[in-house]
């Protein structure tokens, strides 16, 4: 039996990693069976934000250019080839004209116009929309300021040319092609079944898959779209993702062959997978950053002083030793060291070597020893057993360093999302992956 597990580190104002492993099923039918952590909230590329619905999208759809599996740079995927103009304002993209929804309906730069308008349209409500921003005119017509889609600066010239004007020279542009926001949508799907047009039995998608079954909080199901451009190259007759949050389970799945890849280890299980002498266990540097985000709009978090004091009161190399273990590093930097040949002045002490400048900005927003006492903080994670561990951890630094009573609350991925876009919570467990190498 091959197995391979891989450990990718995120950074943060703390650190975090997570682990995975693959091997090979046991059936002879080439399918794969998939840990994908949450269930995804939904399937739309363009209202999506979160890792387990990248996983599956980015089998289903394909944008203009892909990337480099070793060196992350751009390689035709929808477009064959592209120019740029020497002011680094204008790309010109040639669509392959063999490209196809999973439907037999052609591929078009037509599609993409009308898909990154949606992007930016403000009743979309798009979180990522401001991936459309460097295009002209975007910024406004995802504000509402700029009223007529025509004016911007995506239009295509025939059926397999695109033409791009940006507001600016952006050299990251193509990059920032790979992130799912800027994925194609069918125009007549969309129109016909609305919120619904991401049903199995709705979805049209041009990627190498196509959405075979969503059976919610079980599995969801990919088979190979027969109208793909490059349909030869595709071996897996099935991929198979399941929405396990309990790690514990998911390794078991893991070991009992249930499961070819996990999404993530357990935290306690990574010093076993570390001692690993059969080469499973490989470990890869990846571009992301693990936090905890404040709702300033909530007392006391409204109040500078306290989110300074709470920040300096963490002793990331502390959690990175005894917590995650898996070879991270102290988030003292918001930018991952090495993103793009870019090393960041780290920001942030990775000790304890700041807390009496901690206790004294407590102080001075009205807490602390001789004032008022800080109210019990609530910190929401999602249901996770590695953040369970952080957040615990968290809770007895910021305890035992400045006095502070911190509840837990852990909610469902979905209820969390909604619970953090909408504010409702005063600090929570967030994480910023890199979506381009910039």
């Amino acid at each position: 039996m091959l197995k391979r597990l891989t450990l990718y580190s995120l950074a943060l104002s703390l650190v975090f990693s997570f682990a995975g492993c693959t091997q090979k099923s046991n059936s002879n039918r080439q399918a794969i069976h998939i840990g994908n952590g949450g269930e995804p909230k939904d399937l739309d590329p363009h209202i999506t934000t979160g890792v387990p619905e990248h996983h599956i999208i980015q089998n289903l759809f394909e944008p203009l250019v892909s990337k480099d599996p070793r060196t992350l740079e751009p390689v035709p995927a929808v477009a064959t080839k592209w120019e740029v103009s020497k002011d680094g304002k204008k790309y010109v993209f040639h669509l392959r004209k063999e490209a196809r929804w999973s439907n037999g309906d052609a591929v078009t730069a037509q599609d993409f116009v009308y898909s990154w308008t949606r992007l930016l349209k403000p009743e979309t409500a798009a979180e990522y929309a401001y991936q459309g921003h460097y295009i002209i005119g975007g910024k406004e017509f995802n504000s509402g300021k700029l009223k007529d889609a025509s004016k911007l600066g995506i239009k295509a010239i025939d059926e397999h040319t695109l033409e791009v004007n940006l507001v600016n020279p952006t050299p990251f542009f193509l990059s920032l092609l790979y992130h799912h926001s800027l994925y194609p949508v069918h125009k007549a799907t969309v129109e016909k079944f609305g919120a619904k047009w991401t049903r199995p039995e709705n979805m049209v998608s041009n990627g190498a898959f196509k959405l075979a079954k969503w059976e919610m909080n079980k599995v969801i199901t990919l088979i190979p779209n027969p109208h793909y451009w490059d349909r030869q190259s595709v071996k897996l007759e099935e991929a198979n993702f399941y929405p396990v949050d309990n790690l514990d389970t998911e390794e078991k799945m893991f070991r009992s062959n249930t499961l070819q890849v996990t999404n993530e280890v357990p935290l306690e299980k990574l010093p076993h997978w570390r001692g690993d002498k059969t080469g499973v266990f490989q470990n890869y540097a990846y571009l992301g950053s693990y936090f905890y985000w404040f709702n300033v709009k909530k007392a006391p978090m409204d109040n500078k002083n306290v989110r300074k004091a709470l920040s300096l009161a963490i002793d990331r190399e502390r959690l990175v030793t005894y917590v995650t273990k898996g070879n991270q590093l102290p988030g003292t930097m918001y930018v991952p060291p090495g993103t793009a040949g870019y090393n960041p002045i780290p920001r942030l002490p990775k000790d304890l070597s700041r807390l009496a400048e901690a206790k004294q900005l407590l102080k001075q927003a009205g807490y602390g020893e001789g004032l008022k006492k800080l109210p019990k903080i609530e910190l929401l994670y999602n249901t996770h057993e590695g953040h369970k561990k952080i957040a615990q951890a968290i809770q007895e630094m910021w305890k035992n360093n400045l006095g502070i009573d911190v509840e837990l609350v852990n909610q469902e991925w979905k209820v969390y999302l909604d619970s953090m876009h909408t504010g409702n919570f005063q600090v929570g467990r967030m994480g910023w992956i890199g979506d381009y190498n910039d």
